[in-house]
């Protein structure tokens, strides 16, 4: 039976972790869900990885709520899994621990790692940072004078972070923090000529 992870779709990405597994030696780098694709990507959810990996061994919004809370924007959306990669700011956990708040070093470690993602994913125009970290790492992104970044009209859009404290809310808060996450996305979806789900 075929190895999902090696499908034609996201093959690119497998080899790009493994990449980065051989780079930090018993380090861990999650994979990414073969239910995404490189070639379809349009959108990178970039995650402020603080948290632990993932059991399941895939890039996650940062436990099981969060990851249930972008699942039900999405679906709301319209917007399918093989539009959007998900990636982590700081690609590399020390297994079973979590990262905790990522330190400058870190944040600045995960740019090439970025960039290199960016290069399989020919169709990505925009980058929904999640949390501080992220947004970090994006704006440094845009600082730099690869022509990838001005030639696809890269754009960042500024999202809360899915889990955690950053999520510590009375329902209606969260609800409205939702309402904002979808309003970022509704627009990189625009951008990229996707359509919304009809209401």
């Amino acid at each position: 039976m075929t190895d999902p992870l090696r499908a034609p779709a996201i093959v690119s990405v497998t080899e790009h972790v493994e990449f980065l597994r051989k780079l930090r030696p018993g380090f861990e780098v999650p994979y990414v869900d073969p239910m995404h694709s490189a070639e379809e990507c349009r959108i990178v959810s970039l995650f402020s990885n603080t948290g632990e990996a993932s059991p399941q061994g895939f890039v996650w919004a940062g436990d099981d709520a969060a990851a249930t809370r972008l699942l039900g924007l999405q679906y709301q959306l319209g917007l399918r899994p093989e539009w959007i990669m998900p990636w982590n700011t700081h690609p590399w956990f020390t297994p079973g621990e979590a990262n905790g708040k990522l330190t400058p070093d870190q944040v600045q470690a995960g740019l090439k790692p970025l960039l290199a993602l960016l290069k399989l994913l020919p169709r990505a125009s925009a980058i929904v940072a999640h949390g501080p970290e992220a947004n970090r790492l994006a704006q440094m992104l845009l600082k730099t004078s690869n022509p990838l970044i001005w030639r696809r009209g890269l754009k960042v859009y500024k999202a809360r972070s899915l889990h955690g404290r950053a999520f510590a809310g009375s329902k209606e808060r969260q609800t409205e923090w939702l309402i904002e996450m979808g309003k970022a996305y509704a627009d990189a979806m625009a951008r990229a000529g996707l359509q919304l789900r009809k209401a």
